[in-house]
């Protein structure tokens, strides 16, 4: 057999997979920044308390699906709920690292 009759089977058996696990749910999460506080701080919290972020108001969010950064995007309004414009996806090799 050649290489085209051996990877037929295996391409065919992978699309299958794939198709198996499309409907599979993600948790999909956008962080806009962090910040440290300590629990004196934190305790001090109020209804009109504004937390500063580590994050400049025009830097891209990080979006994440089950906890691995996979691309970057902005705010977006839908109607009445938020959104997020994928910008950039992050290469699986640069996956690891944020």
């Amino acid at each position: 057999m050649n290489d085209m009759t051996t990877a037929f089977p295996v391409d065919s058996a992978v699309a299958a997979n794939f198709r198996l696990l499309q409907d599979v749910d993600v948790k999909l999460t956008v962080e806009i920044g962090s910040t440290r506080l300590t629990l004196r701080e934190l305790l001090a919290l109020g209804e009109s308390s504004v937390i500063e972020l580590d994050r400049e108001a025009n830097e891209l969010l990080d979006v994440f699906v089950n906890g691995t950064l996979i691309g970057r995007g902005e705010v977006v309004t839908v109607g009445e709920k938020f959104g997020v414009r994928m910008t950039e996806l992050v290469s699986p090799d640069k996956r690891a690292g944020r």
